[in-house]
């Protein structure tokens, strides 16, 4: 009984593993590896590297596009506003 129950769910750990992408593969063996380290060191090495790389997820904009922004900030200001009733019209 205990074998068949042990092999139903890792036919069905299986699956879900099967369906999952690289990425989150990778996150997930990452994960695993974090929860059972006991270094210390290793997991702050590990965070300042996250922390370092977090910095190139921020958005780079264009001249153009910071103008645009700032116009909106400007038509927002004063007001300048219409309803998605009245865009749609």
């Amino acid at each position: 009984y205990y074998i068949w129950k042990f092999k139903k769910k890792t036919r069905f750990l299986q699956k879900i593993v099967k369906n999952m992408t690289p990425l989150e593969n990778v996150k997930n063996r990452l994960i695993d590896k974090i929860l059972l380290t006991k270094n210390e060191e290793l997991l702050n090495a590990i965070d300042t590297i996250f922390n370092s790389t977090q910095v190139d997820n921020k958005l780079n904009l264009n001249s153009y596009q910071i103008e645009m922004l700032m116009m909106s900030e400007t038509d927002i200001e004063q007001g300048k506003l219409i309803s998605e009733t009245e865009l749609k019209e």
